[in-house]
């Protein structure tokens, strides 16, 4: 049986890393879309205007495919890379986590300057609340009002619930369902031959 569930997290988090009087706060974001990202970057860069780097990396999607890091003016690989490597080994997906520098005067070197991304990125993670989501398959189901009871009786088979139903003589409702159940979701309703089944 393929996997069919993810990590991410189920609200924003922070944390902190001090260093050498170099302080770098993280923040740690669930976000679905490229759109949430820079809403958070942006609303980050006003309310920390006077910092000096805001480096990030981000996850998204169930099976990972989408992902950045960004340096943001930090030596090539110290900033971005770093708290991308957090996110891959706390295997966490939608989630962006920023950490906001502001440079105490004393230099840290590259590794250094790794070593406070990844701690700081590691330390929202370890204040943010993680949660396993399944990735599910939606279909919308058109059927006549005479075929309602045995509609009901599958959903009710599956547990699940009716998403935006419209209930007349021409009736229609859309369905989440875990993908590891969807194959035989579809064969059920499609055994009906009065139901017309489409993925969404």
């Amino acid at each position: 049986m393929f996997d069919d569930t993810y990590r991410t997290i189920a609200a924003p988090a922070e944390g902190l890393y001090k260093e050498k009087g170099s302080k770098f706060l993280a923040f740690a974001y669930p976000v679905r879309t490229i759109d949430e990202v820079k809403a958070h970057l942006e609303q980050l860069r006003k309310d920390y205007f006077d910092a000096r780097h805001h480096c990030y990396a981000y996850i998204l999607g169930p099976r990972k495919d989408a992902f950045r890091a960004n340096d943001d003016g930090e030596p090539s690989g110290t900033g971005g890379r770093p708290i991308h490597g957090q996110l891959l080994s706390a295997d966490l997906t939608d989630t962006l986590i920023v950490v906001v520098r502001y440079f105490g005067g004393i230099l840290l070197g590259a590794s250094g300057l790794a070593n406070a991304y990844k701690t700081a990125a590691r330390d929202a993670i370890d204040h943010a609340t993680i949660v396993e989501r399944t990735i599910d398959c939606r279909y919308r189901l058109t059927f006549k009002y005479e075929t309602m009871n045995d509609v009901m009786r599958i959903l009710k088979d599956f547990d699940l619930k009716p998403l935006n139903p419209v209930y007349n003589l021409d009736c229609m409702l859309e369905v989440a369902i875990r993908q590891s159940e969807s194959v035989r979701f579809y064969d059920a309703v499609a055994d009906l031959r009065t139901v017309e089944i489409e993925p969404l």
